[in-house]
């Protein structure tokens, strides 16, 4: 077969399964006729029928496009070709390198399955190989895992950060600062020893479900960190003579200039891991000590996008569904950087996403990519601002409109205009709170009749962690801490709280995974009233209270009650009310 893949290539499917004598015609067209009723891949027919082979249908799909076989456990690999290629990489992609030319940087790998491209795609954009990709069988590569990557022998961070210590290549340039050149940075990006820390430091961040990587640069040490949950935690540090290795690794895989490293640079990087679609969002920011870098991790398949599992209880859940549905009017969703707010209007966005409706978003940046809506990239460094992108929104023919952030006059008052016009608009606001987003929007230079004109009500959220249900436990609050929620002992009489005392599950923090909390202030006439006459946010909040808006922090008291988080983090993440009735 290997002499006539060329010959294969591109031909249909039945037809090379003939002609390698794995099915007959009578099957295939047998297939055909079953196809026409059933639908489906013609080779997985074969497979369901029981003419044809798993492992022969792959080595058919592989020379349909020119994809050479090779057997794989035939052959003895050299160590210093298996080193190529982290341990971890090979067991998250099921690939194996074979061979490596070092001339022509070509290096060739073994894959199990020839839909695997983003294997080969990612082996590019991660360790910087031109790859040449052969098809062998699943049990073959199955064996070749377990006897060149055994996974007990998986190297860890601190083993290749001591084998960056001592790789004399690198030490070249310890101390060096500006003086390296872009000859010697492109040296220091194609080092093995400081991809593979790069792409471990990757692939566990995934793993773990942090949501940020930081390689930051200090004077005298390099810091390695992740946030998870909204916490961040340190890593074991590397040399910091390699904190410019590493930026320019990540600045070759994102695209972006090695050699520039005055100003800041962002760029992106898309992965494959494990079947999962997942965008590094890069950010460079040169400081004292040399460059930061933080890498956004966007795992599509670990968001959520569901209103029903945010957080909302169900009498908010009814009436943010409320809001979402007015036909036109501006709804805000308030917190600080890190809140949640694109989640829950993503989500909202999704509920309301239907042939019948056109939405519109401009976003800094496009964080998912969601089928049936419009979504552009905010652009200011070439004048496409949030309110250039809004005018031509409103000659679009839009439905709803999301602007991802209202930071000043000119893109409140076409956010308004649209709201007049007869458009939904969803938009945030870094406030504290829902009543706080009316000063916001004065003190921006709004009139107050606009905003009581259009605005149909504010949403402000906090992000709090969950207790680990793996090791929760009950536990007595000690006075001093039910103070910190302005409560008094006779005020929790009967109520059980709890805490994750920490295991392997949740990293012995405790926590695992987060929900949101929220405040909803629904405008009403007389909150309008008092807009138009310039109420203060105390008086605003206080007759929203009386309206039924639960603050932040009745909001996180429920969730203490319910065993879902604990006092510190509703002490941490919201700010202290009039003292309140226990719920």
């Amino acid at each position: 077969m290997a002499e006539s893949v060329e010959s294969y290539k591109g031909r249909p499917l039945g037809r090379i399964l003939i002609k390698m004598n794995k099915v007959t015609r009578a099957q295939v067209s047998e297939a055909l006729e079953i196809q026409k009723k059933k639908r489906g891949p013609l080779g997985q027919l074969l497979v369901e029928m029981g003419h044809l082979k798993e492992d022969d249908l792959q080595r058919a799909l592989a020379a349909q496009v020119g994809m050479e076989p090779i057997t794989i456990l035939n052959i003895d690999i050299d160590k210093t070709v298996i080193d190529l290629v982290p341990a971890q990489m090979a067991h998250t992609y099921r690939i194996v390198p074979t061979e490596y030319d070092r001339e022509s940087n070509t290096i060739g790998v073994a894959l199990d399955t020839p839909d695997n491209f983003h294997a080969t795609d990612d082996l590019k954009t991660l360790m910087g190989y031109n790859v040449v990709a052969r098809i062998t069988s699943r049990d073959d590569m199955t064996s070749a895992l377990e006897r060149y990557y055994p996974e007990d022998q998986a190297e860890t961070i601190g083993e290749l950060i001591a084998e960056i210590g001592t790789d004399t290549e690198l030490a070249q340039f310890q101390g060096r600062g500006e003086s390296i050149d872009l000859d010697e940075l492109k040296v220091m990006a194609e080092s093995n020893a400081v991809k593979k820390l790069v792409n471990l430091v990757l692939f566990q961040a995934i793993r773990d479900k942090a949501s940020d990587i930081h390689f930051e640069p200090f004077e005298d040490e390099f810091q390695m960190r992740y946030r998870i949950d909204g916490i961040l935690y340190a890593m074991l540090p590397p040399p910091k003579h390699v904190a410019v290795a590493i930026a320019s690794r990540v600045k070759v895989m994102a695209n972006l200039d090695i050699a520039e490293r005055r100003m800041p640079q962002d760029g992106r990087v898309e992965l494959l891991v494990e079947g999962r679609q997942v965008d590094l969002r890069v950010a460079i920011l040169p400081t004292m000590f040399g460059e930061s870098v933080v890498l956004r991790v966007l795992d599509r398949a670990r968001v959520n996008l569901d209103l029903e599992n945010l957080g909302f209880r169900e009498e908010e859940l009814s009436v943010f569904r409320q809001l979402i549905a007015k036909p036109h009017g501006v709804l805000i969703v308030t917190g600080p950087t890190g809140s949640g707010k694109t989640t829950t209007l993503y989500s909202a966005l999704r509920e309301l996403n239907d042939p019948e409706t056109k939405i519109l978003t401009a976003e800094d940046p496009v964080e998912y990519d969601i089928d049936g809506m419009v979504q552009c990239q905010v652009r200011p460094d070439i004048g496409l601002t949030f309110a250039r992108c809004l005018r031509s929104f409103l000659r679009q023919d839009p439905d709803v409109i999301l602007v991802g952030e209202v930071r000043d006059l000119e893109t409140a008052q076409i956010s308004v205009q649209a709201a007049l016009t007869g458009h939904l608009v969803f938009t945030t606001l870094h406030t504290n709170d829902a009543p706080s987003s009316i000063a916001r929007l004065l003190d921006l230079g709004m009139e107050p009749f606009l905003v009581t004109a259009t605005l149909e009500g504010v949403v402000a959220q906090r992000l709090v962690r969950r207790i680990c249900e793996n090791c929760k436990e009950e536990y007595q609050p000690t006075e001093q801490q039910l103070m910190e929620l302005s409560l008094l002992p006779d005020d929790v009489r009967g109520r059980t709280f709890f805490f994750g005392k920490g295991c392997d599950y949740c990293n012995n923090t405790g926590y695992k995974g987060r929900t949101a909390i929220y405040e909803i202030m629904v405008m009403d006439d007389e909150l309008r009233e008092l807009v138009m006459k310039h109420a203060s946010t105390n008086i605003l909040r206080t007759e929203s209270r009386k309206r039924g808006m639960r603050t932040l922090r009745e909001s996180g008291l429920l969730c203490i009650y319910d065993g879902t988080t604990t006092i510190e983090e509703v002490v941490r993440e919201t700010l202290s009310d009039e003292p309140v009735e226990a719920a």
